[in-house]
């Protein structure tokens, strides 16, 4: 990953390794997901049958509510809302679902670092400490897409912590 940066100091080789490793490798993954989820399958009852599947994507918020130093990271994770919406309309053919699902302030190594460093950047350039939600949390939403019967989609998931300022941000 690259550090937040203005975008007049962006350098395009940043924003090329943000997009190889946000937007090329979900194409890449969603691409070998429904090549395996719509080959046929066999059975004495019929010839051949779809199996079928669900690609989950990961997103961001900050793909709608962009944090101050982040470009590629936000046109990245833009970019693969698009990628998704792309996937749920092609993969009706092959009985894929596609869906997104964007986190916001979960706890991981990347959020105890920016805690670290005095919080998480803010619209007019300042740091502030932000509500984090659990991994545990972030798993059962994932669980909860995954767990939908094959006729029905979430497209657009956004979890994150109850009083985190996502609505209005920006």
């Amino acid at each position: 990953n690259i550090s937040p940066s203005p975008f007049p100091d962006l350098s395009y080789s940043d924003f090329q390794k943000v997009m190889e490793a946000n937007l090329n490798s979900t194409f890449l993954c969603s691409k070998c997901a429904i090549q395996l989820m719509s080959s046929p399958i066999t059975t004495e009852e019929e010839e051949s049958i779809r199996k079928g599947g669900r690609i989950i994507n990961n997103g961001s918020i900050s793909a709608t509510s962009p944090r101050p130093g982040a470009a590629p990271y936000t046109a990245s994770k833009h970019a693969v809302l698009g990628l998704t919406k792309s996937i749920a309309l092609d993969g009706r053919a092959y009985n894929v679902s596609c869906g997104q699902i964007d986190f916001g302030n979960v706890t991981s190594d990347v959020l105890d670092t920016a805690v670290k460093g005095g919080g998480m950047m803010q619209a007019d350039g300042s740091k502030r400490m932000e509500p984090t939600m659990n991994v545990e949390s972030a798993a059962d939403a994932v669980f909860a897409m995954a767990s939908l019967p094959p006729g029905a989609n979430v497209l657009q998931m956004t979890v994150m912590a109850t009083n985190m300022p996502f609505v209005g941000r920006g």
